[in-house]
């Protein structure tokens, strides 16, 4: 385990909220200097604490709007690189959960519609060894990284022409 200390947490929770931020202001909120954060955040790369930078996107401003996760199951005796493989050939799967017990996989997808869903989930079903699934909607979310919650119904609700964004009067 990397050792680390309380000035490090705090490098690492402003670059969570933020990746872009840059030395010199985290050097200001931290009261250090900027080429002490620069070591810091260096070092902190080195030993593998940092293992990258990304960027957030908002999906449904893509089209993308409607996450799921959706439980696989499988026969006992299938190997977990084959239930990985099965979800991984599927462009809308965002990440692959194996977990112990019942059901075998956990997987997180990202679509535009629920016909798309529907789409996904059929071909999921088809694939491989996959005895059942279950899925669930995502109606918004929370993130202990950046401490941001997302509403996904503004960016899938849609109102009788099919209007992005519009709820049906009430």
């Amino acid at each position: 385990m990397a050792e680390i200390d309380e000035i490090d947490h705090q490098v690492l929770r402003l670059l969570r909220e933020d990746g872009r931020r840059t030395f010199s202001e985290m050097a200001a909120e931290i009261g250090l200097s900027v080429a002490a954060v620069k070591r810091r955040v260096d070092r902190l790369r080195e030993i593998g604490v940092i293992t990258g930078f990304t960027v957030r996107v908002d999906y449904a401003k893509l089209g993308w709007g409607i996450e799921a996760f959706t439980e696989l199951r499988y026969p006992g005796t299938t190997p977990v690189a084959k239930i990985i493989r099965t979800a991984t050939d599927v462009p809308e799967v965002q990440e692959v959960f194996t977990i112990a017990g019942d059901p075998d996989a956990l997987i997180h997808v990202r679509v535009r519609d629920l016909s798309h869903l529907q789409q996904v989930i059929d071909r999921l079903r088809r694939a491989g060894d996959v005895t059942g699934t279950k899925t669930l909607l995502v109606l918004g979310s929370w993130t202990r990284d950046t401490g941001s919650a997302t509403d996904t119904r503004s960016a899938t609700d849609t109102g009788p022409a099919g209007e992005p964004g519009r709820r049906p009067p009430r």
